[in-house]
């Protein structure tokens, strides 16, 4: 008989076991996985006023989170935290930058950095919770 647990947070024998098993099914595939997160860190002096995160795989980078202070918005951190990005995955065989928001969020702000709104799912009772799926060409 199968168990199944909830587990809030896995690891790191859970991820290699994640990381082992994608990149044997992708090599099965004849595709390379090559599965990678990273994180750039803003920062004023010593303290932290921005964070963007996420991973590359496949042929595509996903930025998963972005977040700026509130108190720093509007002082173009988060243009050059997306820059940082596209220059660091720049020339190096990716395709696409994706990235998903919400409408409440930043749609507009990715679209002012060249992001092309590939799709959105509209939310049944909150137009807020629109779902933008955002992607920008290399």
């Amino acid at each position: 008989m199968i168990n199944i647990e909830y587990k809030e947070n896995l690891d790191d024998e859970f991820y290699n076991l994640i990381d082992t098993e994608f990149n044997k099914f992708a090599n099965k595939n004849e595709v390379s996985c090559n599965y990678t997160p990273f994180n750039f860190i803003a920062k004023e002096s010593d303290e932290v006023v921005g964070i963007i995160t996420g991973h590359s795989y496949y042929k595509e980078v996903h930025i998963g989170d972005i977040i700026i202070l509130e108190e720093y918005r509007n002082k173009h951190i988060g243009t050059k935290l997306i820059e940082t990005v596209e220059n660091h995955f720049k020339n190096r065989g990716f395709e696409n930058i994706n990235l998903t928001t919400y409408s409440f969020q930043a749609p507009e702000f990715y679209k002012k950095c060249g992001f092309e709104v590939e799709f959105v799912r509209k939310s049944k009772e909150n137009a807020k919770l629109n779902k933008y799926f955002m992607v920008k060409y290399f």
